[in-house]
């Protein structure tokens, strides 16, 4: 396994990080517990949930997830060997049965709270944002618009409340997710008068969506930040098993059809072309795909999801495959005809 530094830390974490959010819901406890256990073997020291998982999200089955990693901390007595990084969930009707305060009130400290009991740990080493408060465009939206979302500036008043949550030693460090280049600067900019710093941003990149390079990347480098990637595959698309047409039994979409931001034409297009590219330099697309995002120099740590001990295996394998510079170049020539099909 390799390791980058949490950034602005002594932290090493691995650069591939293990995620979570199938768990409770496609996977049971028992396979939970098989993957935590063979990614620690293997060297991965880095788990990342949150209070929302498993997805979709429903009252039922709240923060279940949660409640899975901090069962196997418990059972296994190892909470010291791995950095943890979970979530507050953001506003919207998808979270209402969470709270519907967003970040305002009490609305962080009790997050933080419930995960830590849930969690069964004394503190965070990651707590993240998921999302924003205000509207824009995440989630699949592909440019901003122009709405009055009724929103106002409350940056400064987050990590005041963040600071006295680090300060109680409840996290350690914070970051945020699925945000764009002017909230993660406007965060940033907060953090030089006395603040916490927003140290990681955790949004999705993959072949099929690398759009975090027109604005993020360069925030990264100049503000010695990092990504923590997830969808790197795409909701698996890009293993190549949705191929031609195909739905295969007890996958994302088939059980989850409504999930269809990475299924449209032009990404079907673009994945039959990477496809080729994979064949012709003898890799499977999954593990070009994850390579392609694992070394990025702006990428902290690239979060893998599987639903299978073999799909696990094959991802954390990534790591020792190392792309040339032709196949970055006719990987490019791809993203060049087809660019970020799948926002």
């Amino acid at each position: 396994m390799e390791y980058n530094k949490l950034p602005g830390t002594n932290i090493d974490v691995s650069k591939i990080c293990l995620g979570t959010m199938t768990w409770g819901r496609q996977n049971s406890d028992s396979e939970a517990y098989e993957q935590m256990d063979y990614s620690l073997d293997h060297g991965v020291n880095f788990f990342d949930t949150a209070e929302l998982y498993p997805v979709p999200a429903t009252p039922d089955r709240y923060a279940d997830t949660e409640r899975i990693i901090g069962n196997w901390f418990s059972s296994r007595n190892n909470r010291e060997k791995i950095i943890l990084a979970t979530k507050i969930a953001g506003p919207g009707d998808y979270t209402a049965h969470i709270r519907k305060t967003g970040f305002k009130g009490s609305s962080i400290e009790d997050a933080v709270n419930g995960s830590l009991e849930r969690l069964k740990t004394d503190y965070i080493d990651l707590y993240q944002l998921h999302w924003p408060e205000r509207m824009t465009n995440f989630f699949g939206k592909r440019g901003f618009n122009y709405v009055d979302d009724g929103w106002e500036d409350n940056f400064q008043e987050i990590l005041e409340k963040l600071k006295k949550i680090v300060n109680q030693g409840k996290i350690r460090h914070i970051g945020l997710s699925n945000e764009n280049p002017w909230g993660f600067m406007k965060f940033i900019e907060y953090s030089k008068i006395g603040l916490p710093k927003m140290i990681t941003i955790q949004n999705p990149y993959s072949l099929l969506n690398r759009l975090f390079e027109i604005g993020n990347a360069e925030v990264c480098k100049r503000e010695e930040t990092g990504l923590l990637a997830y969808s790197p595959l795409g909701f698996g698309v890009l293993s190549g098993k949705y191929r031609n047409g195909k739905i295969p039994e007890n996958s994302r979409l088939k059980l989850f059809p409504n999930l269809s931001r990475f299924s449209n034409d032009n990404c079907i297009k673009a994945v039959d072309m990477y496809y080729q590219i994979s064949q012709k330099y003898n890799m499977t697309l999954a593990e070009m795909s994850l390579a392609f995002v694992n070394d990025r120099p702006f990428v902290t740590s690239n979060i893998i999801g599987a639903t299978s001990m073999d799909q696990l295996k094959e991802n954390i394998n990534s790591i020792n495959i190392k792309l040339s510079d032709d196949i970055i170049s006719e990987i490019n020539k791809v993203n060049e005809e087809i660019p970020n099909p799948a926002p």
